[in-house]
């Protein structure tokens, strides 16, 4: 999925489907409390490809924490150490390029370098936020009205494997640190009794408002309108009316439009086809070459 991702709400899906099924569309047959369990179904079979990355700062107090209502699966972690706090007076407009943007977490632990081929990975000895370049210095900003804390100094911890988090990509996982947390009931716990932890994670597709969201997409839409339509005509056949000539239809069409959208968001873009092959050099170097690293007086030309 290399393209933009956009939403839209649910209570616009329905309304498409109004339109498509006016024949049958009433408040007793098309009903948004039964169909939106299809939508989340729809949803979940889509996968993690089309939730939204965020990241916010979590306050400790009394060794726990408070997830954001539209927490999902978490990505990664980091215990934020010193701050100082920057006040300034709203004076006009106001507009502010925090520098370097936000690039995906890619590996906690190494980085190389993309122009030297041939130089092993570096081992970075400080795990920074949102990493995109080795030797850099990064920051994190957390803004509280017209009071904005900087966050210059981090640190790692280490989280149990639960279901709330990437085991896959979250390299909290892996770290050996003296801190630790789990995810239980919505709520961080940590060995800490106060301090701030900062989280990048994947939201819930749920709106402001608190509505549920669907993918916008010309082509993933149809999965959607067909479930949707699908569970309808089950309803009504259910209810002994005959609309069987309309579910063999939109059946057939349902299957088609929803392997056209698993074939979407499945295939991979450059940035995940990139990451593929680092970890593929990252164990190439690994096998071939870090075998030999114990004999410092053999030099190698490549």
């Amino acid at each position: 999925m290399n393209y933009l991702i956009k939403y839209r709400t649910f209570d616009s899906l329905v309304e498409d489907i109004k339109l498509d099924l006016k024949n049958i569309s009433s408040d007793s047959v098309i009903d948004p409390g039964v169909l939106i369990k299809v939508a989340r179904r729809v949803n979940y079979d889509l996968g993690l490809k089309i939730h939204k990355t965020k990241e916010v700062v979590l306050e400790i107090e009394k060794g726990r924490a408070k997830l954001p209502d539209d927490f999902y699966l978490m990505n990664f972690a980091l215990l934020c150490g010193s701050y100082r706090i920057i006040t300034a007076a709203p004076q006009g407009t106001h507009i502010e390029d925090v520098s370097p943007e936000y690039t995906p977490w890619v590996d906690p632990l190494y980085c190389s370098d993309e122009s030297n081929p041939q130089q092993p990975p570096c081992l970075i000895k400080e795990v920074p936020t949102c990493l995109d370049k080795c030797g850099n210095e990064y920051r994190l900003l957390q803004t509280y009205n017209q009071t904005v804390r900087e966050y210059t100094m981090f640190a790692p911890i280490h989280f149990r494997k639960s279901d709330f988090i990437d085991c896959d990509n979250c390299p909290n996982i892996q770290m050996k640190t003296v801190d630790s947390a789990y995810i239980k009931d919505g709520w961080v716990y940590t060995n800490l009794d106060c301090g701030n932890l900062y989280i990048n994670y994947e939201g819930d597709l749920i709106s402001d408002d608190g509505d549920l969201l669907v993918l916008d997409h010309p082509m993933i839409n149809e999965y959607y309108e067909y479930a949707l339509k699908k569970r309808v005509l089950e309803n009504l056949i259910m209810d002994n009316i005959n609309v069987t000539t309309q579910y063999q239809l939109v059946t057939a069409e349902y299957r088609a439009a929803r392997n056209n959208a698993l074939t979407i968001v499945n295939t991979p873009d450059f940035s995940e086809m990139a990451k593929v092959w680092r970890k593929n050099r990252k164990m190439m170097y690994g096998k071939y070459y870090d075998m030999f690293s114990s004999f410092g007086g053999l030099s190698y030309k490549y």
